[in-house]
């Protein structure tokens, strides 16, 4: 792991020294502690979602926040997306600083007319009298045996939208630094969280309030043979894949972070290393950010090219229910062949 992969910043903005205390968390750990930290740090900084009150979310990432804060600030809301939406954009005009949650990736599909319309467009709008300076938390991907709408993973849509900044951790250090950067940044922000590795491992995260930048990726594993480029859950699959090749392909791993700004700096300066790359992805491949990453390469690092970029994702159908979630994911396996095609080329 490179050590761009825990670069940050703290409460004042200045580099964290890695002194401080940790805590051993896992992701929906982190979420909940950089809200917690955000909420006491700045009291403009509310919350607001279904369920997300006493009883913690539908996956307990505000567990405990509203008996800190109380109901002014940790606002149970209806069974309503657009109308969360539309409330987190007029309480962020009016300058306070609103964390809606959206259950699932699935359910947010009516408010894209909200944050593509309103979110994105009222500082460019309103000439810069107006600011969005909202977080629209979205638990995303597959692999956790739920039922229809409840496994997407459609983060392209949201990209192609500017105004709209898209993140998407796969670490629990990442999960906390990126949300208190995304909270105290003035534009619109989709954070997305990779709900099925949740709980899936612990890492040391530092108590108290500290920003991992938007915009930069880090480099998870370095390696000379091939660049592969991936974000959320598919970081691990993409990992184990590149463990199980060592020996045999020295594989680089770019976990890219933010999806919006995009680190084309890091994706170019990874593949003049290497000359062949690979995404992995599990939204469906037509239309996917695949295919952006493939044209960064073209435009910029085409003679450097020794093979074609290989796009590893989820197929162009529907998602399926959970008897077929095996096959439509990739996985380690998927992974492992993919990067091999690539390498083997021609």
């Amino acid at each position: 792991m490179s050590d761009s992969s825990h670069r940050s910043t703290d409460a004042d903005g200045v580099a964290d020294d890695g002194d401080r205390e940790t805590e051993s968390r896992n992701i929906v750990e982190a979420v909940r502690s950089g809200l917690h930290d955000e909420m006491a740090r700045d009291e403009d900084v509310l919350l607001l979602g279904e369920d997300i009150g006493k009883t913690g979310g539908v996956f307990r990432a505000t567990e405990g926040l509203y008996e800190e804060f109380g109901e002014e600030r940790v606002v149970d809301t209806p069974l309503a997306e657009v109308g969360i939406v539309g409330s987190a954009i007029g309480l962020a005009a009016s300058g306070l600083r609103p964390v809606a949650e959206i259950q699932f990736m699935g359910f947010m599909y009516d408010t894209v007319g909200q944050l593509f319309t309103r979110a994105a467009r009222l500082n460019a709008r309103s000439r810069g009298y107006y600011n969005c300076q909202m977080v629209l938390r979205v638990p995303f991907t597959g692999g956790i045996r739920a039922p229809d709408m409840h496994g997407e993973s459609m983060e392209a849509i949201l990209t192609h939208q500017p105004g709209l900044k898209v993140l998407a951790p796969s670490t629990p250090y990442d999960a906390k630094g990126l949300l208190v950067s995304a909270i105290r940044d003035p534009d619109p922000v989709i954070f997305l969280e990779p709900k099925n590795i949740y709980r899936a491992f612990k890492e040391p995260v530092p108590e108290g309030p500290y920003e991992v930048p938007m915009g930069e990726a880090s480099v998870r594993r370095e390696g000379t043979d091939i660049s592969v480029f991936t974000w959320g859950a598919m970081t691990r699959p993409t990992l184990a894949a590149a463990e199980e090749l060592a020996g045999e392909i020295d594989v680089e791993v770019v976990d890219l972070r933010s999806m919006w700004p995009l680190d084309r700096e890091t994706i170019v300066e990874s593949f003049k290393r290497t000359g062949r790359a690979a995404v992995v992805h599990e939204a469906p491949k037509t239309g996917g950010l695949a295919g952006e990453i493939t044209s960064t390469i073209q435009e910029e690092a085409l003679l450097y090219q020794e093979a074609p970029v290989e796009r590893i994702t989820g197929y162009d159908v529907v998602y399926p229910l959970y008897d077929l979630e095996d096959y439509q994911l990739p996985n380690a396996v998927r992974v492992r062949e993919g990067i091999k095609e690539a390498v083997e080329f021609p």
